[in-house]
């Protein structure tokens, strides 16, 4: 039996901060199909590209984007998903610091990474719970991405990966309870990372806010949780 099947990839990037919350990074597509639809940044694969070269020259080209943190999620298969035939999407989600998000994306369009069929000449990051009904299966994808990271920090810091390098206790626990969906309980939570010792204490201040004294800053001790992972001790929420 002949079979005729192409593959792409598609990226969800996930951008957080304290006003508005999560954000998913969108191109808009210049070609059929879905002509001037939103959609996640995303192309086909070459024949000789390992896939997760792929998606990064694709976040490259059409939104500029450096990534802290990718992993491929899911394959999406579904016979009807793609009108030009049957295309399998290889999804990965990934994640970026705060100034990410204060600096709009934009496509290389000189770059040598850049696909030159490539349909994507616009790019920006929409809040999460205001999105737009999105080209082919990606809203799909996306709610997909959100469960794997809502399940994922619960057991890996992956949660720093979208901070500052440095950041202030309260902002580390607003993120949690975002994707958790639910209050923590600060005390507890702050005593657990003290003892696991995966934060690095700064004498640095947060910029002073219109109330209340400057927050001690923070960051991530990624090397002592390499040791303890190593040593059969887990982060766990």
């Amino acid at each position: 039996m002949h079979q005729h099947i192409r593959v792409t990839v598609d990226a969800v990037i996930f951008g957080y901060n304290s006003r508005d919350g999560l954000s998913v990074l969108l191109i808009k597509r210049t070609i059929p199909p879905y002509i001037f639809k939103w959609a996640l940044p995303g192309g086909f694969a070459h024949n000789d590209e390992p896939l997760e070269d792929c998606v990064k020259r694709e976040l490259r080209s059409e939104t500029g984007i450096q990534i802290n943190y990718l992993e491929q999620l899911y394959t999406f298969g579904a016979p009807e998903r793609d009108p030009r035939g049957r295309v399998l999407s290889v999804a990965y989600f990934g994640l970026v610091r705060p100034t990410a998000l204060s600096t709009p994306p934009k496509p290389v369009i000189n770059s040598s990474f850049l696909n030159k069929t490539s349909d994507d000449r616009e790019a920006r990051w929409c809040k999460l719970n205001e999105l737009p009904q999105l080209a082919f299966d990606h809203n799909m994808i996306i709610e997909k991405a959100l469960v794997r990271l809502r399940n994922k920090v619960r057991y890996e810091p992956i949660g720093f990966e979208l901070l500052d390098s440095k950041f202030p206790i309260s902002e580390l626990e607003k993120l949690y309870e975002l994707l958790l969906s639910r209050p923590i309980d600060r005390r507890n939570f702050q005593k657990k990372l003290n003892s696991l010792g995966i934060l690095i204490a700064h004498e640095e201040k947060q910029k002073a806010a219109l109330q209340g004294r400057p927050a001690k800053l923070f960051s991530f001790n990624e090397q002592e949780y390499s040791k303890l992972r190593d040593e059969g001790v887990y982060f766990e929420i």
